[in-house]
């Protein structure tokens, strides 16, 4: 029962994931549920080593349809996969939870920009081209990441709505970016979990197939539906995690 369970909330944390970020709104509160007294670390390896499937599946579906700046990309998902791993091992000696209160207010305000900005990226038109587009894109990469690696909520969202104000893209090709540099910080922060001994590869397997599956499906309803579904996933996506932040920082 508890595969089961761990591996329907993989399913639908690629689900969301693979659209705008977001799945570990899903995956992590229910390995936390169905595993009350496991350490920490082990659960949070344990969803990487699903998670990161899911995102490298939905990298694939989108390169083959989505135009990928690789010039640009490639620095952005070396920069974050350094980063995560930084941020990784901050957080073996210092505590994330100043940033608990913090989140919500920010999130917040992403919300209230994206809905009164209705034409933010509705098309895609890069800003920046060459080196500077590289250099911008690494340190959205950088800075994402190491926020991933230390803390996480919303890694995913944060990324899609900085390559979308920032840079230009429309919702559809920030989401593909979003989801290239999700892999390498995944990739970053299970490589230390592993190295320490935390992860269930028994549940991993499992875990993984389902996070493909929904990964593949929500790639599909995305290249389906074009940007304009995108962004109102979004939407909705960063509404909810107002709501789980919020109570996160302030009710719990």
């Amino acid at each position: 029962m508890e595969l089961f369970v761990v591996s329907l909330a993989s399913l639908l944390a690629g689900f969301v994931d693979s659209i705008v970020g977001g799945g570990g709104l899903i995956l992590v509160p229910a390995l936390f549920v169905t595993f009350p007294n496991t350490h920490p670390a082990t659960l949070f390896g344990t969803g990487k080593g699903a998670s990161v499937w899911g995102t490298g599946f939905a990298t694939w579906q989108f390169s083959r349809r989505v135009e990928m700046r690789w010039a640009a990309l490639l620095p952005a998902a070396a920069a974050g996969f350094v980063a995560a791993f930084a941020g990784a091992w901050l957080v073996t000696v210092v505590s994330p939870d100043f940033l608990r209160r913090l989140l919500p207010g920010v999130l917040l305000a992403v919300l209230i920009y994206t809905v009164l900005r209705k034409e933010l990226g509705r098309t895609h038109a890069p800003l920046f081209s060459g080196g500077k587009e590289a250099c911008l894109a690494a340190s959205i990469g950088a800075v994402i990441g190491f926020y991933d690696g230390f803390f996480g909520p919303g890694a995913g969202s944060f990324l899609v709505f900085l390559f979308v104000r920032v840079m230009g893209y429309d919702f559809l090709s920030a989401s593909a970016a979003a989801k290239l540099i999700n892999t390498a910080t995944n990739t970053a922060a299970l490589i230390l979990f592993v190295a320490k001994g935390h992860i269930w590869w028994h549940f991993v397997l499992a875990m993984a197939l389902a996070n493909v599956a929904g990964s593949l499906l929500g790639t599909r309803l995305a290249l389906k539906h074009g940007t304009g579904f995108v962004r109102a996933f979004f939407i909705v996506v960063v509404s909810a995690l107002i709501l789980k932040t919020g109570y996160d920082a302030f009710l719990r």
